[in-house]
């Protein structure tokens, strides 16, 4: 197919009949036009947001509106945004993010999260805030593309990562950011070796085991802000669970870090009743405990802290979830007395007709005559309660971090209309609001108090009308009491280091 291309002599004859006079050389309506646009466009002064009167389907929030000054003219675009749990730091840094495409100090940003919630970044850039944004796919040609949402495992792979190096990103995002805590891992370097001119990193929980999380945090953001590792070390007196000189150091941290509380925001919030309940073993199932606790005794090979510690925490858990660590030791023993002892214990733990904190769960459900969240650690506990509940008549859907989008938005529809309870994995947990509810049984307490959090942040959220119940099941003489004992120091840190914490344990702090 031949295309002919010809020159256009229209500019010319309009040019002449302009020097003639016989066409005027301008229009002064368009004019008008012209200069309201750019007069509309002009931004005068650097204070103050921009953003919002461009933003008809939203309606901020008055800290969400502060959280964007703050960050934007105090802290040069780079912060750590560390609200507390359901107080939309999602909506803060899309804010932010939409100020500085306004003004054009950002064309191009990346926003790395979970995988669970591609979709909800994606939506809310794009409803909310009118920021075309997409998701990222296998072979997405990403050079086409301003504004990029990516799940943190894809971004840190090759070929992915190569192709995001080879980007000029204005403003990196990271939400969920606490799972950066570790340095030593393939994310973190990653993280640090993208250029940032503007960075944000969303955590309620900026320090969940120790403070050196949150020296590693403020390091990928503002590296050099609180020193290198061993200035930081000797000038804080550092180690894992304690300080000195917090109020320098919280001062320090302030710099770089938004953090607001649900009763400074000004909006009325339902009450949060937590407590702990102690449980009782049996007889018999403190036997099983006992045979487990002197596995250690019985040869080397079963001395390991860490499958030691995994096995009594099962044990407070379900028969089904020790029963399957103890088969992979079975299968390993060499020595006929060790398979010996650990056929005993396989032996009288099947033979356990009751689960006392299982009982316990039906009494609490039985009492709320509501819907229940339950959250255990394991996938064989998950399975058992929702058979337990099955046999008393309650129904249940699991929500596991096994489950793509669709099977965890269609579980969520299903515990909002038929079933009862939701019985959730730590993973499974993840990203999911659920004000509907507002009673949540923590059947496994978890050595990171933050998990915690995380878990009542699912329901003590914008948007909850009741008051929340959180109940804490701890078994009385096991391991649980050093899992409490610990999670009050790990708490002592972060309030020391990051501001007060609402209750997640019990109604009262213990004195550290």
């Amino acid at each position: 197919m031949c295309m002919i291309i010809e020159k256009s002599t229209e500019w010319k004859e309009g040019f002449i009949k302009r020097l003639e006079n016989v066409e005027p050389w301008d229009n002064w309506t368009l004019y008008n036009m012209s200069y309201d646009v750019v007069k509309t466009n002009l931004i005068a002064d650097f204070t103050g947001l921009q953003s919002p009167k461009y933003l008809p389907n939203l309606t901020p929030l008055t800290h969400q509106l502060e959280v964007a000054e703050t960050v934007i003219e105090r802290m040069n675009g780079k912060a750590i945004l560390a609200d507390e749990v359901g107080l939309g730091k999602t909506i803060e840094a899309g804010l932010i993010l939409k100020e500085y495409l306004v003004r054009g100090l950002v064309k191009k940003a990346l926003i790395l999260a979970p995988a669970s919630l591609i979709t909800q970044w994606v939506e809310e850039l794009n409803y909310k805030f009118y920021i075309p944004a997409i998701p990222y796919k296998k072979n997405t040609p990403i050079d086409y593309y301003d504004v990029v949402v990516m799940s943190m495992d894809t971004a840190k792979k090759n070929p992915h990562r190569e192709l995001i190096y080879a980007q000029e990103y204005d403003m990196i995002i990271i939400d969920e950011a606490h799972k950066l805590k570790n340095h030593k891992t393939q994310i973190y370097e990653f993280v640090q070796s993208l250029k940032k001119k503007f960075c944000l990193l969303l955590t309620a929980t900026p320090v969940q085991n120790n403070v050196f999380e949150l020296f590693y945090l403020i390091s990928l953001l503002k590296p050099g802000h609180l020193g290198n590792y061993e200035t930081f070390q000797s000038s804080f007196s550092a180690s894992k669970h304690s300080l000195e000189h917090e109020d320098y150091l919280k001062e320090l941290v302030n710099q770089v870090m938004v953090r607001n509380r649900r009763q400074n925001t000004g909006i009325e919030w339902t009450n949060r009743c937590v407590q702990i309940i102690p449980i009782q073993f049996t007889k018999e199932e403190k036997d099983v405990y006992d045979l487990i606790l002197a596995l250690k005794d019985v040869s080397p090979v079963f001395s390991g802290t860490f499958s030691m510690i995994t096995l009594q925490k099962e044990m407070c858990s379900s028969k089904e979830a020790t029963y399957l660590t103890l088969n992979k030791m079975r299968q390993n023993c060499v020595e006929p007395k060790e398979n010996e002892y650990v056929e005993e214990i396989i032996q009288k733990l099947m033979a356990l007709e009751i689960n006392s904190k299982a009982e316990k769960v039906y009494e609490i459900i039985s009492q709320a005559n509501d819907k229940v969240i339950i959250f255990t650690e394991y996938k064989a506990s998950q399975a058992y309660l929702q058979w337990y509940l099955n046999s008393k008549g309650i129904t249940s859907v699991l929500f596991n971090g096994q489950f793509n989008k669709n099977k965890r938005d269609w579980m969520k529809h299903l515990f909002k209309e038929q079933a009862q309870v939701l019985i959730a994995t730590e993973s499974g947990g993840e990203g999911i609001n659920l004000q509907f509810c507002h009673h949540v049984i923590n059947y496994d307490l978890p050595w990171n108090p933050m998990k915690l959090e995380q878990r009542i942040g699912r329901v003590h959220r914008l948007g909850q009308e009741h008051d929340v119940h959180i109940y804490n099941l701890a078994i009385d003489n096991t391991i649980e009491k050093d899992i409490l004992d610990l999670l009050y120091v790990k708490i002592d840190v972060f309030e020391k280091v990051v501001g007060e914490l609402d209750d997640i344990l019990s109604a009262f702090k213990k004195s550290i």
